[in-house]
């Protein structure tokens, strides 16, 4: 009985071994090997980039949790020790070591994972960790040079600044936007984002003199080189806790929509074209239009959007749903800074909750959502802001919200 009992804790050793040696491998044949198909993991609350949660199922692990730290970190888990726990759990303790692939900024810090077994496969993987250390290594970050990125009082002002092109994506911009995402992620004093551009128009989208720089062979590779961290971008501002406002001046076209895409109030100017632009040069399109447009306009005008290359002006955008309001053009950098700092003065927890709650509907059912409405109040519910709230409105006054 005991030798059997020594061959089940040297089993679970191996096995914890290889899970971590395949992760510094990137090898997903062997962690399909090695997790169970009913492995859950649960991750530290507060990781940046939303790291930190409940991931069921080895794909969802794999992709959302350890896929994404991959693209921000150039990091590892260095396990020390191995303890056995009476209940059949094993307790790895170790580091996480590392930098952050923008900017540099270095990892260390201290896990611990606990264990779970079945059938001589990972079940479950609890991880605790120091989450603050994680968000100081992408604080750490580049020189920004086709934005502006200014963060006060709560309020982060994304600028898009390539004025001459009419702030048209390259990769340098592709990569700043990835840069200041990762940032506003690890930022927890951030309470609302406002997202403009400097010149004649928000955005054209893609740099057509990029693509013909590139035509031919090489296009494919760098269409993937830009896209990979713009669109990694758009996914880390829509899961922020922060609200995002987006003002729309001039133009907004092809993959730039996606920033609209991402806001959840969208002002325009008079004036101002949309368009998606992408048959007109032979390409499919990306900045998350073919996810965010059926589900904001409906499917017959997305195609016909795309397929016919519509030009919407801002009037019919906002009949549409591409956007919020439309303002005289004057007026529209005073009113989308006035509405971003009214909600950085707000229960930025939740904001967040009610983002996630909005964008998670469009696939739960109504008993899904439910009960995630029902989580989220709790949640909600627990926060200095709610308790200071409650107590405002039996005084009867205003309250003032600190964000937590």
């Amino acid at each position: 009985m005991v030798e059997a009992a020594s061959v089940q804790r040297d089993e679970k050793e191996a096995v914890a071994a290889e899970l971590y040696r395949a992760l510094a491998r990137s090898d997903r044949k062997r962690l399909d090997e090695i997790l169970h198909p009913a492995f859950e993991g649960r991750t530290t609350e507060g990781l940046p980039l939303g790291l930190g949660g409940t991931y069921r199922g080895p794909d969802a692990m794999r992709r959302e949790f350890w896929g994404r730290i991959a693209r921000s970190y150039d990091a590892r888990a260095e396990p020390a020790e191995y303890r056995h726990l009476d209940d059949g759990h094993l307790l790895v303790t170790g580091r996480y070591v590392g930098e952050a692939r923008q900017g540099g900024g270095k990892l260390d810090a201290e896990f611990l994972h606990l264990l779970s077994f079945a059938e001589r496969r990972i079940t479950g993987l609890v991880q605790l960790t120091d989450s603050a250390r994680w968000a100081a290594a992408l604080q750490t970050g580049q020189t920004l040079s086709a934005l502006d990125l200014r963060v006060a009082d709560g309020l982060a002002q994304i600028r898009l600044d390539r004025p001459h092109v009419r702030n048209a994506f390259d990769q340098t911009t592709a990569d700043d936007l990835y840069e200041v995402a990762q940032r506003l992620a690890a930022d927890p004093d951030v309470r609302a984002v406002l997202i403009t551009g400097n010149g004649p128009a928000l955005t054209v989208g893609g740099d057509i003199a990029v693509f013909a720089d590139n035509a031919g062979a090489g296009l494919p590779g760098k269409l993937r080189r830009m896209i990979s961290p713009y669109h990694e971008a758009l996914r880390l501002l829509s899961r922020l806790d922060a609200p995002i406002v987006c003002a729309a001046h001039g133009a907004v076209a092809g993959g730039g929509l996606g920033l609209l895409y991402c806001a959840d109030i969208v002002l325009a100017a008079e004036g101002t074209k949309f368009a998606s632009g992408f048959t007109a040069i032979g390409l499919s399109g990306d900045g998350g239009n073919s996810w965010f447009l059926p589900r904001l306009v409906g499917p017959r005008r997305a195609a016909e959007f795309y397929l016919e290359q519509r030009v919407l002006d801002a009037h019919e955008a906002a009949e549409w749903g591409l956007v919020t309001r439309v303002l005289p053009a004057a007026e529209l950098a005073d009113e989308a800074l006035a509405v971003a700092r009214r909600l950085a003065a707000g229960p930025t927890r939740a904001h967040g909750e009610i983002r996630r709650l909005l964008r998670d509907s469009w696939s739960a059912t109504l008993s899904e959502q439910l009960t995630a409405e029902g989580d989220a109040v709790a949640r909600t519910a627990a926060t200095s802001d709610a308790s200071a709230a409650v107590a405002a409105f039996i005084d009867k006054r205003k309250p003032i919200f600190q964000g937590r």
